[in-house]
């Protein structure tokens, strides 16, 4: 009997082990996919706070992180040959924020602080 419970905890053990080596393997690929957004800077009065910004598009995801309180900042997504695709007039830094894109095609997404100094960045969505 105890032989038994032995066994069973080996190979409980043994999936746990296989389950969270295939979950870590799976979300570093997920990582290495992603493909960083340089954010440049259109027109700054101030010290320059687009190291701040970091952006990333992974597949049709696009993920939006302030690193530092910058205070409020206005987000416009636009499709280079199109209409915008959203805005948010009011996002308090700092902040992580992840977007799904349907349609593939060239983005610009433009950050403008309060303080009126703007900063962009250009991607590609592709399927």
């Amino acid at each position: 009997m105890r032989h038994t419970k032995n066994k069973h905890f080996v190979l409980l053990l043994g999936l746990l082990f296989l389950s969270a080596w295939c979950s870590a393997n799976n979300a570093a690929k997920i990582v290495e996919q992603s493909s960083p957004i340089s954010i440049k800077t259109g027109s700054v009065q101030g010290m320059p706070k687009g190291s701040t910004i970091q952006a990333s598009i992974n597949g049709h995801y696009l993920t939006v992180t302030f690193t530092q309180d910058i205070g409020y900042v206005e987000m416009e997504l636009n499709k280079v040959s199109g209409p915008m695709i959203f805005s948010y007039p009011s996002v308090e830094t700092p902040d992580s924020l992840e977007f799904y894109i349907n349609q593939t095609g060239d983005y610009i997404i433009t950050f403008t602080l309060s303080n009126g100094d703007e900063y962009y960045g250009e991607f590609t969505v592709t399927d």
